[in-house]
């Protein structure tokens, strides 16, 4: 029996940018790099790991905005342009980096790079990678959670209990339509927890959920095993994760993790900003915008602006290394746990998966060896997933977790400040309107109208999106955040007032659905309130 488990998680999340009224669209690039560098990679390794019979396991939130963009046709079309043009770019490259040893050797490394990750994407999978997702947990080596349906932060959406329900409601389902089951766990949008939440896990089935360190240490009562063993919440028996705080820091830290390495990739260097713009121009904006590129010549190299070449060589044996040195650490701290706790502790570490491969170039050679060492050379740490760890350990305490977030200062804090507080009322306005809709009786809708329920639905979601009040926070991006919010507020206003009038824009309705197409299996009813429908029934008569 080992000393401890260790449950690798990654939570994959973009929010969902898809602008076919334009030809070209920034922020689309965040989806395309992030299938670059990081999805694909990862896609790899597990192939790889899985034919040479390697027992791993793995644990991967794909949220539902994640999922609709990979498995659109449109932005599945718009990557194959974006992974052609940086082979087109590589192959310049090659020519013009002659007569420089160092860097003609990385315009080859990412030539065949850019090559082998078109052909797992458009030869491999078909353009599809859910499909490669889906086959790895059917295989039993990685478990898929959901998430809250656009990513929404539960704590401030409260004061409308509906609007909760809602993103769980929705999730699971989008979850069943694209994995072919129900969901067993949950990422809560940045952690966000709040007591009761559970309740609504529990009526869709989901047995679990994570949440930062503080989210079960400062539970009720204090969980004797802290942060190592999950809890299960009083009332539902849903089961909560902690994160582990040391094994976090080891990657997180800006100072200290591994990520800081001198040899690994320097991020900030991109031949997107260093090279000629009437060279570059063809593979950044149509606007001649500067924007990455994807080819990086740099290392780390120090806190310098004197950059060193990148030798991706150096770099993939400190990946091993650090690995191997994360490894032994997990070992020290589960033997010294399960001395002290007297059962095996769960080691619970997640992480951004963009991390993985994006913001760390070297992340997704890390969790390879990683996951190698771990599952053939230890005797003291096991990989697990949190419902294998449940299934095999069902014995848990039993607590309340108070609210909590993984976000600065660990509460609500960062989705709530003088940056984008203005957000919050026109949310919970639009969801109080939802709701009042939501609740008009079946048999007085006309298909179209039930069309536009379902539409508005689709657009308070998008508007409820946590990543608009991170980036009106983070100060980047701003005018993006600020116009999805209003341009989602304002279709939904439009929407309300036709269906409370009783004449909704059919055209206008279509033009629509196409732009925000995310969830073609919504229903509008995942916002009724038990006996809503018979309290509404005399407004909605005095339409007809």
């Amino acid at each position: 029996m080992p000393k401890g488990y260790l449950a690798l998680v990654l939570h994959a999340h973009l929010p969902f940018v898809r602008h076919p009224e334009h030809s070209h669209f920034l922020e689309e690039d965040w989806l395309y790099e992030a299938i670059t560098e990081t999805y694909v990679p990862l896609i790899s390794i597990y192939d790889e790991l899985v034919r040479e019979g390697i027992d791993f396991r793995i644990t991967m939130s794909m949220t539902p905005p994640l999922v609709a963009m990979l498995t659109d046709p449109l932005l599945q079309r718009r990557y194959v342009r974006h992974i052609d043009e940086l082979i087109e770019l590589a192959e310049k490259e090659k020519v013009r980096t002659r007569g420089d040893d160092a860097f003609q050797r990385l315009a080859d490394f990412y030539l065949d790079r850019f090559r082998r990750i078109r052909h797992v994407f458009v030869d491999q999978y078909k353009g599809n990678l859910i499909t490669a997702f889906r086959k790895f947990q059917d295989l039993g080596v990685l478990e898929i959670v959901t998430c809250c349906a656009t990513h929404g932060f539960l704590p401030l959406m409260q004061v409308n209990p509906e609007a909760v329900r809602a993103q769980i409601l929705v999730a699971a389902n989008h979850y069943r339509h694209h994995f072919g089951r129900s969901p067993r766990g949950i990422w809560l949008a940045e952690c966000g927890y709040f007591p009761g939440v559970d309740a609504y896990l529990a009526e869709v089935g989901i047995k679990y959920f994570f949440t930062d360190t503080h989210g079960i240490t400062h539970a009720t009562p204090r969980p004797r095993h802290g942060a190592h063993a999950p809890i299960y919440c009083a009332g539902t028996g849903v089961a909560a994760f902690a994160r582990d705080a040391e094994s976090s820091r080891q990657v997180w830290s800006k100072d200290d993790g591994y990520p800081g390495d001198y040899n690994y990739r320097e991020f900030y260097r991109d031949v997107g900003y260093d090279l000629p713009l009437e060279y570059i121009a063809p593979y950044i904006q149509p606007t001649g915008d500067r924007k990455n590129t994807g080819i990086k010549y740099y290392r780390v190299t120090g806190k310098t602006d004197q950059k060193l070449p990148y030798d991706p060589h150096v770099a993939d044996e400190r990946a091993k290394e650090h690995a191997g040195h994360f490894m032994w650490c997990r070992e020290q701290q589960a033997a010294y746990l399960a001395g002290s706790m007297g059962r095996p502790p769960i080691v619970v570490s997640p992480y951004d998966a963009e991390l993985y491969g994006h913001w760390w170039y070297e992340g997704p050679n890390f969790l390879n060896y990683l996951l190698r060492k771990t599952a053939t050379e230890s005797s003291l740490l096991k990989l697990t997933t949190p419902a294998e760890y449940l299934d095999q350990h069902p014995v848990q305490q039993v607590a309340t977790p108070p609210l909590s977030s993984w976000g600065a200062e660990g509460y609500a804090s960062f989705w709530l400040n003088d940056t984008n507080a203005w957000i919050y009322p026109h949310l919970h306005e639009a969801a109080e309107r939802m709701i009042e809709v939501a609740a008009y009786p079946d048999e007085r809708l006309s298909p179209l109208e039930e069309r536009a329920l379902n539409q508005m639905a689709r657009e308070l979601l998008l508007a409820q999106s946590s990543d608009w009040a991170f980036i009106m926070k983070t100060g980047t991006m701003v005018d993006y955040a600020n116009k999805r919010t209003r341009t989602h507020l304002l279709r939904f206003r439009r929407l309300y007032e036709q269906v409370r009038a009783g004449r909704v824009d059919e055209p206008w309705l279509a033009k629509v659905e196409y732009l925000d197409n995310i969830f073609p299996e919504i229903d509008f009813r995942a916002y009724r309130r038990e006996g809503a429908a018979a309290r509404s029934a005399t407004t909605l008569a005095t339409r007809f």
